[in-house]
């Protein structure tokens, strides 16, 4: 497979230069934006179970605070560095931008496997994390939530932790956590249903029905699995799916509930009883009418984009798609429904929790869900017009909906 990579800070970077000239915009949004406002970098001592002391290393960037607190999650990854953090937190700050959240972005990592921690290991690098960054957080400051590898288990750990530090109960801290714990009702979903909600407008759009409509779906970690469920629920045929370790394939259809079954006990999607096994370039090359990248950044890259045979391309993951390759699937008249948009849906109900925490008052997961549908709807129509208005894709349409929303505030606060 093409090893093809990007520094996703220079992504980034190159996205907003392009949407700020596309705007007309004063080039002093652009120095102010480029690179994030605050970013810190941490060493965690973790005592081991054997008695060792291991040293984490761990970062927290808030890329922008003009349009309110910055918002993001916090990823566990033995590859996670500085310049990804960076970018990440860049990208929620046009993530929210793009949804009209009252949030700027924010994105924190540590350097790990948790997979080879202990439980007790995992709780005490969580609160070690807390405590390093606790000065620069909190519900008006910075409110962090699950990421790669991140659990609510791993957030209600970080919850405790900072209400102790404070001395009081501070639920507003984080989201994600469980329910029971001041979580939000239909937060577990919410990235998969928002990403649901606008392939379904995209598919609209290109007259394409959902009924018998096939996807392939890269990544089958909430995000992923969560969409095969959604997407599945209302008449697509999920034909193809894969996690870190590989992929399967069915061209009858892949039942959800048995995939999810079976990676739970096995740890993995392949191996499930009558479907083929693929590889990941197998699966972004298939023949399908939707794919869906759901995994990590540069997945999509020049080679790959050039056997991409999927109509619509709907990034559940950040950054999937390098610039070249978005060019390729840009001029072969395949639809991408960008990063920012189509993961939206997790931040927005993360929102919502957010909200709920403040006013101690909750809702149902009904009235999540509905909030969110509108949200999305109306999110994905914007972008569309815009896209249509000034004859550039989706991508570009969609940094242009949040960056322009950003200006405005930035300008009426008087940095500019």
């Amino acid at each position: 497979m093409n090893t093809e990579t990007f520094n996703p800070l220079q992504v980034v970077q190159r996205q907003l230069a392009v949407a700020a000239q596309r705007l007309g915009l004063d080039p002093g949004i652009y120095e102010l934006l480029k690179e994030p406002a605050k970013v810190l970098e941490v060493g965690i001592p973790v005592k081991m179970d054997d008695g060792s002391i291991k040293v984490f290393r761990g970062w927290r960037s808030q890329h922008s605070h003009a349009t309110g607190p910055t918002k993001g999650g916090i990823r566990f990854h033995p590859e996670v560095y500085l310049d990804e953090v960076k970018a990440l937190s860049m990208w929620m700050t046009f993530k929210c931008g793009v949804v009209g959240l009252p949030y700027g972005g924010g994105k924190g990592g540590i350097r790990v496997d948790p997979r080879k921690l202990s439980t007790r290991e995992l709780e005490q690098l969580t609160r070690k994390y807390v405590d390093s960054i606790a000065e620069i957080i909190g519900p008006e400051k910075d409110i962090p939530a699950p990421d790669v590898y991140t659990t609510p288990q791993i957030m209600s750990w970080f919850m405790d932790e900072f209400s102790k530090l404070r001395g009081y109960n501070v639920p507003g801290v984080v989201t994600g956590k469980p329910v029971e714990n001041s979580g939000s009702a239909g937060r577990s979903s919410a990235t998969a249903r928002g990403c649901m909600f606008v392939i379904r407008e995209a598919a609209k759009q290109i007259n394409l029905p959902a009924a018998g409509t096939t996807v392939a779906i890269q990544g089958f970690g909430n995000a992923g699995s969560n969409a095969a469920k959604l997407l599945n629920d209302i008449g697509c045929k999920i034909i193809a799916v894969s996690d870190s370790k590989g992929g399967i394939y069915d061209p009858n259809g892949l039942t959800p509930s048995d995939v999810i079954a079976h990676k739970a006990q096995t740890g993995t999607v392949v191996g499930l009883a009558g479907a083929q096994s693929i590889t990941n370039e197998d699966l972004l090359t298939s023949n399908v009418d939707i794919l869906i990248p759901a995994a990590f950044e540069n997945q999509i890259t020049t080679d790959i984009a050039k056997r991409v045979k999927a109509k619509i391309v709907a990034e559940a993951a950040n950054g999937p798609t390098t610039p070249e390759a978005d060019e390729i699937l840009f001029n072969k008249g395949i639809m991408v429904v960008p990063d920012i948009l189509a993961s939206a849906g997790g931040v927005t109900v993360s929102y919502f929790e957010w909200v709920q925490n403040i006013m101690n008052f909750y809702w149902t997961e009904a009235e999540v869900n509905q909030r969110l549908e509108d949200i999305m709807v109306k999110a994905f129509k914007q972008i569309y017009d815009m896209h249509t208005n000034m004859n550039v894709d989706l991508r570009l349409a969609a940094y242009m909906v949040a960056l322009q929303r950003i200006a405005n505030t930035i300008k009426s606060r008087g940095w500019i």
